[in-house]
């Protein structure tokens, strides 16, 4: 994967593969791949690492997939750069801490299936389309015939067939997840008008769902360019409805124990539950990074909406970035929910450093005060100016981990090279690069000026 998100293959012949690709690698240009390495160093290696093998569940031919490390040649050493390396890190730390041996983590990833989406940029004009049959704005279109069965804005949370249009597709999504061994919990249709839909796959391990949330994406996709739709997990792609988010739920364990247990606590979270909260809040604007990355983050992001924006926790309030679901009063399902992420992050490094922000709050024991229960929509000016928001542009969000980023180099498992390349990419190749084109609503405000 490279370091922004994208998954890369490339294909051998079976009669190629023997023992010695394990032991010494296969050759790749590092240059090619975003973030990875100068031309004059782009030699690379791959090593397969055979616990991830799988038959392809969506190449029509016959097609084993296997998941690859990467090192460098000259010197064998793993490749700081590799995304599934700083997740390997990560878990690694977690245990050299002795605070827990083992993370799991449950992401929640949204998506659209959309029947069309066009777009382009070019000196003189720029615009984007999308469309879907399930739109509401498509109520009075002529369709031959157009049998309604288009859920209102804000309204596809989640009605039955025939208004949700897309429940056997989903099932049949969730069926090739399952034959590709990613455990599937539920599937729905979602808040959002035109085909907004959730895959909610069991927790795991945190290398382990990074692969299957890349696997996850992969799948959706294909489906979805195999029944003519087109799946994309942007984050905002429709203006006034639903943004994609992708919440994740985690907890801690010690020798088969959820560390984040107490059931005399508040919400039934431990004290450590609550400095790994404070460790959340404490570094949630410099998180926003990596965890929400794209510019297009930034139209979910936004205050005074239901999107995850106030640096808060609660048991109830979907408003705040930390919720602790209260579902069950079960041990095994003890958990917090970081709901600010979207999936158009890196899942590894997602992942990896949600983890070091929480481990830090429980070695230097941030408490995260007390947690907004209240309606925001009720706080008395005064009280809402207290509560901090997270960042309103990716360039803010790459200011406050330039800022804050300590705790991520703890243990080495982010390096400074690999936030440096991050913040230089991001900035030059998205920032900028949005910044200086004209908008197509700047034309409505400003031509006749």
């Amino acid at each position: 994967m490279d370091l922004p998100g994208m998954w890369q293959h490339f294909s051998l012949m079976a009669s190629e593969l023997s023992e010695d690709l394990f032991e010494e690698g296969c050759g790749f240009d590092g240059s090619s791949i975003r973030g990875f390495q100068a031309i004059n160093e782009s030699d690379m290696l791959l090593f397969p690492d055979p616990t991830t093998a799988l038959i392809d569940p969506v190449c029509k031919v016959p097609t084993l997939s296997i998941t690859c490390n990467i090192k460098d040649p000259i010197t064998l050493e793993s490749y700081t750069r590799d995304v599934r390396y700083i997740a390997q890190k990560a878990e690694a730390y977690l245990q050299s801490t002795g605070i827990a041996d083992t993370s799991f983590w449950g992401p929640e990833a949204e998506f659209y299936l959309l029947n069309d989406i066009r777009y382009g940029q070019s000196p003189n004009s720029g615009f984007y389309h999308v469309d879907s049959v399930e739109g509401s704005w498509n109520s009075g279109r002529e369709e031959n015939p157009n049998l309604g069965y288009k859920p209102r804005y804000k309204e596809g949370y989640f009605p039955v067939p025939p208004s949700d249009t897309l429940q056997d597709l989903r099932s049949e999504i969730c069926l090739k997840l399952i034959e590709a061994g990613i455990d599937v919990e539920v599937h729905h249709h979602e808040v959002g008008t035109a085909g907004q839909g959730e895959i909610d796959i069991r927790y795991g391990p945190l290398t382990d769902i990074g692969d299957k949330i890349a696997l996850y994406k992969y799948i959706i996709k294909n489906m979805a360019r195999e029944n003519n739709l087109v799946a994309t997990f942007m984050p905002k792609p429709l203006f006034q409805d639903n943004g994609s988010g992708m919440h994740v739920h985690q907890s801690l364990w010690k020798d088969g124990k959820n560390i984040f247990y107490d059931p005399q606590g508040y919400s039934l979270l431990s004290e450590d539950a609550l400095y790994y909260i404070g460790g959340l809040l404490a570094h949630a604007r410099s998180l926003c990074a990596i965890i929400a990355p794209t510019t297009n983050s930034y139209k979910r992001l936004v205050p005074g909406y239901e999107a995850p924006v106030n640096i808060a926790y609660s048991q109830r309030n979907r408003s705040a970035c930390v919720r602790i679901p209260v579902y069950s009063k079960s041990e095994k399902a003890k958990r917090i929910e970081f709901r600010t992420p979207d999936p158009s992050c890196n899942p590894y490094l997602a992942f990896s450093a949600l983890l070091m922000a929480g481990l830090d709050g429980i070695q230097n024991r941030i408490h995260p005060g007390d947690p907004l229960d209240k309606d925001l929509y009720d706080l008395e000016p005064e009280e809402l100016a207290d509560i901090e928001s997270t960042p309103v542009s990716l360039g803010d969000a790459l200011d406050a981990l330039e800022e804050d980023h300590e705790y991520l180099l703890k243990g080495d498992v982010f390096t400074q090279d690999v936030l440096d390349v991050w913040i230089d990419y991001k900035r030059e190749n998205e920032v900028d690069a949005v910044n200086i084109r004209p908008h197509p609503y700047e034309f409505f405000l400003y031509h006749d000026i």
